[in-house]
């Protein structure tokens, strides 16, 4: 059973995770003995190209054979890109010492198509595998 919903499990824990990352303020903690120049960034793209890559395996699980590789990877980066879009509009509306910052957009949208091409790659692989 568990196995039957692998996807749609990681895909809603991938979205958990990023969303309390990207709300709750972490400036409590001390960055003083580790700095990476633009980390943030890097982590904004990872956080999406993932999202985008589980998202769509997520779409494959749920839709079976009514998937379509091209239309339903492009569905998955609109939403990775509206969903970045919102979170930051969040942050710049709610108290939790968060900013919202178009860099941010940015790399979201990088990382959300770095996450396209990924799983592009994949699909043909595993569509001429068959």
């Amino acid at each position: 059973m568990l196995k039957k919903h692998l996807f749609t499990i990681l895909f809603i824990s991938w979205m958990v995770f990023v969303t309390l990352l990207s709300l709750f303020s972490f400036s409590d903690i001390d960055e003083s003995k580790i700095w990476i120049p633009h980390m943030d960034k890097m982590v904004h793209f990872t956080f999406y190209g993932v999202m985008v890559i589980l998202g769509t395996l997520f779409l494959k699980e749920k839709t079976k054979k009514s998937f379509q590789a091209k239309r339903d990877v492009k569905r998955m980066f609109l939403f990775a890109l509206c969903y970045g879009i919102f979170i930051e509009v969040l942050q710049y509306l709610m108290p939790f010492d968060r900013a919202a910052e178009i860099w941010d957009v940015l790399a979201n949208t990088l990382g959300a198509f770095f996450g396209v091409l990924l799983i592009k790659k994949y699909l043909s692989l595993t569509t001429t595998l068959k």
